[in-house]
């Protein structure tokens, strides 16, 4: 299947194009700088340089000829949104139609929209304070997806880590937890890339945890 992945130089992203090759899909990355990737990373992925949402017309011609966008777009560690899903989620939205392209397999957060009722305290606590200006841009993006007729996915992950990649997770609408649920950005990559040929979650979202 040919992909092209958003957000391709941060750990989640790393892991779905390290999962969609080693599955024998054919892989397009959209980055600031690709020097961000290892060799390894660039050997057989196609490159695309540019910047959301400035460089729409490189976006455009990446989105070319692809049967499904993957976002693992985010601000890294930055509490700071600076609009990014704001402005970005129009411009991918406008690219897919002009190219044909219906599936969107799309990066959220914990503690969003419908995934608050599950969410712990803790969490909600982060959510609340923290991260309240990086959750308001991330609902801003959730709202203009949801208003689309893509086949759109909304992956919520739990918290993210750099632990070791296990291969297993919890998946599902809601899901049953307590604490700080966790999982780690390894895992979270590779469940993205399995959505590619799982029809379970089109026009839903989905939580995924360990």
């Amino acid at each position: 299947m040919k992909l092209l992945i958003l957000g391709a130089t941060g750990g989640t992203g790393r892991s779905a194009l390290k999962e969609a090759k080693a599955l024998g899909h054919d892989a397009t990355v959209f980055v600031r700088d690709p020097g961000k990737l290892s060799a390894e990373e660039q050997a057989g992925t196609r490159l695309v340089t540019g910047t959301l949402p400035e460089d729409e017309p490189a976006l455009a011609e990446a989105m070319r000829g692809q049967s499904v966008v993957i976002s693992a777009l985010g601000r890294g560690l930055s509490f700071k949104p600076e609009e990014l899903m704001k402005r970005s989620v129009p411009v991918i939205l406008r690219t897919m139609g002009q190219a044909g392209v219906r599936r969107l397999v799309f990066t959220s957060a914990f503690g969003i929209g419908e995934t608050w009722r599950d969410t712990p305290l803790v969490p909600r606590l982060f959510a609340r304070t923290l991260l309240r200006g990086i959750y308001a841009d991330k609902t801003l993006g959730e709202a203009l997806i949801r208003q689309s007729d893509l086949d759109w996915t909304i992956v919520h992950p739990t918290m993210l880590t750099d632990g070791p990649r296990k291969g297993t997770w919890r998946s599902g609408e809601r899901l049953a937890l307590s604490g700080f649920p966790k999982i780690s950005r390894g895992d979270a990559g590779a469940f993205l890339v399995s959505q590619l040929n799982d029809s379970s979650y089109i026009r839903k979202t989905v939580l995924v945890s360990y």
